[in-house]
């Protein structure tokens, strides 16, 4: 069914100003209905049912359920940082990493921090790198992801000049070890 121009043309000329405008109007009213409207009405909805399920999850807390013991806790912290015995393989995964980007770790400073009556042990690494920002972010994301026990506590960097590519970076890391058997 095809409206022909003469008749548009006509029935645009009996509505006027006042009646094209309030037809694009209602065109923009229903055009805005569907493209902000409907999506913010499921954003509600979405947002409705993760408030309700917080409330379940609080009236459980509540209740005793599925509270577990700090005992517990602390097992399970144990058994997800990696040994005192494997950090020099933690350590090999981060000269892998800084490998794969091209970087030298040859002078690093290392100490190991022991927390006393608590399990824990810590390395605390050093290391100076050269090379392209770049680089340096990639092997930081890396590292970070291969050793997961691993943190980055500072980032220093430095370039002699202004226009220079090559970065001087000092990282600072964190090891986490456990001591337990």
């Amino acid at each position: 069914m095809r409206i022909h121009r003469l008749v548009l043309a006509e029935s645009l000329r009996r509505l006027g100003v006042a009646g094209a405008t309030g037809f694009v109007l209602l065109v923009l009213a229903a055009l805005g209905g569907l493209f902000v409207l409907v999506p913010a009405r499921e954003h509600f909805h979405v947002q409705e049912q993760r408030i309700l399920d917080a409330q379940a999850r609080l009236e459980r807390l509540r209740s005793g359920e599925g509270v577990e013991s700090s005992g517990t806790h602390v097992s399970r912290l144990y058994d997800a940082l990696p040994g005192q015995q494997t950090a020099t393989a933690a350590i090999d995964r981060i000269y892998a990493a800084a490998e794969q980007e091209g970087l030298s770790l040859a002078r690093g400073e290392y100490s190991l921090v022991v927390e006393p009556g608590m399990g824990l042990a810590q390395y605390q690494i050093l290391l100076p790198v050269h090379g392209t920002y770049p680089q340096i972010r990639r092997f930081v994301g890396t590292a970070l992801e291969a050793v997961p026990a691993l943190g980055l506590d500072d980032v220093a960097l430095q370039r002699k000049n202004i226009g220079d590519a090559q970065v001087d970076a000092r990282l600072r890391m964190t090891l986490h070890l456990s001591r337990q058997p």
